[in-house]
């Protein structure tokens, strides 16, 4: 059966969206799973049914009959820390594919901003030079530290007339400055414990998870999303660039604004939380439009999903692996990131 106002078959189109809804259904039941299997995983000595008791007696669903040091364990170390990684993966895989749709640069990720290199620097200020005299946290000044550096970025690519390559140019200059002034303030005043606590965290790290961060960083990411999801169908017309969106009707600076706004609000969150975790913005938006296509109705969800449980793996990954010794959540990123990388490279050229 044809369309005849667009010619375009209508039956497959039906008949895909119960697939599609499908695959996510089995998406949430493969992330839930895996939430459920990580928590169990770590060097203590526990037991995957003491894991599961003490969860159910925090629900108050059953009594766990476990020490309080287990209890611990559980409920304020690796649960919240499952559950940042969840969230962290998801947040960042979002931004991902909305600066790749805005910017159209298939390299492009949730850092083209500066985020990253502002939040290092804002860090590093607090950690090492002690600015806010103990009231500031790490993660506070990181947050002021990426809001600061995302302003300015604003700021350059306006002056230089706001155009797409101008912001990713203008990411460029500010990125290169905050890491400077970042590698300044860490050679120049850190010592030796000051600079492998900075370098760890700088490399991405879930080892200070809290419940605080997961209601954060949960609360903003959600938000997020409603807001990207509810501006799909104009991400679409992005694609075909900004004068074919203004022509369809998109008002192309308010939806570019609202976007990069959010889009910087929950990266600053996250890296504020978690440090500056790579890979996960590039490659899998990538591989998500590798399975679901370009349309954004599809990809967001797909990628957040995707995200999602990617880091879930990824922490279980980079804190059992070599334990008791835990490597930084990047490193691991960016391990697997970049071979992935490089096959959805030569896929993507193998099928034009």
């Amino acid at each position: 059966m044809i369309d005849q106002a667009t010619s375009t078959p209508v039956a497959p189109r039906r008949r895909a969206r119960p697939a599609f809804a499908t695959a996510m259904a089995a998406g949430l039941v493969v992330l839930v799973l895996s939430v459920a299997l990580a928590v169990t995983l770590g060097p203590a000595d526990l037991s995957v049914r003491d894991v599961y008791a003490v969860i159910l007696e925090h629900l108050g669903l059953a009594e766990a009959g476990v020490t309080r040091l287990q209890d611990a364990i559980v409920w304020q170390l690796r649960l919240p820390r499952t559950l940042l990684a969840a969230v962290c993966g998801a947040g960042l895989a979002l931004c991902g594919a909305i600066m790749q749709s805005l910017l159209r640069n298939p390299l492009a990720d949730p850092f083209v901003l500066g985020i990253s290199s502002g939040a290092s620097t804002g860090a590093v200020l607090v950690v090492v030079l002690g600015l806010g005299g103990g009231i500031l946290s790490l993660s506070t000044g990181a947050f002021l530290g990426a809001a600061v550096s995302f302003t300015l970025v604003m700021l350059l690519a306006a002056g230089a007339g706001g155009g797409t390559s101008r912001v990713i140019l203008a990411g460029v200059a500010g990125t290169q400055l905050f890491s400077a002034l970042t590698s300044f303030i860490v050679i120049s005043s850190a010592d030796a414990e000051q600079t492998r606590g900075v370098l760890f965290w700088l490399l991405g790290s879930l080892s200070g998870a809290g419940w605080d961060d997961v209601a954060l960083c949960a609360s903003v990411f959600a938000v997020g999303l409603v807001v990207c999801y509810l501006h799909a169908s104009a991400l679409d017309a992005f694609t075909f660039g900004n004068d074919a969106a203004a022509a369809l009707g998109v008002s192309v600076p308010r939806v570019r604004a609202v976007l990069f706004t959010i889009t910087a609000l929950i990266t600053a969150v996250l890296v504020s939380a978690a440090g500056a975790i790579g890979f996960v913005g590039l490659v899998l938006p990538h591989a998500a439009r590798f399975l679901v296509g370009p349309s954004h109705h599809r990809l967001l969800p797909a990628t957040v999903l995707a995200g999602a449980i990617f880091m879930v793996w990824v922490d279980a990954i980079a804190r059992t692996v070599f334990e008791p010794q835990e490597i930084p959540v990047g490193v691991v990123t960016a391990l697997i990131g970049v071979p992935a990388f490089a096959v959805i490279l030569f896929r993507m050229r193998s099928s034009r």
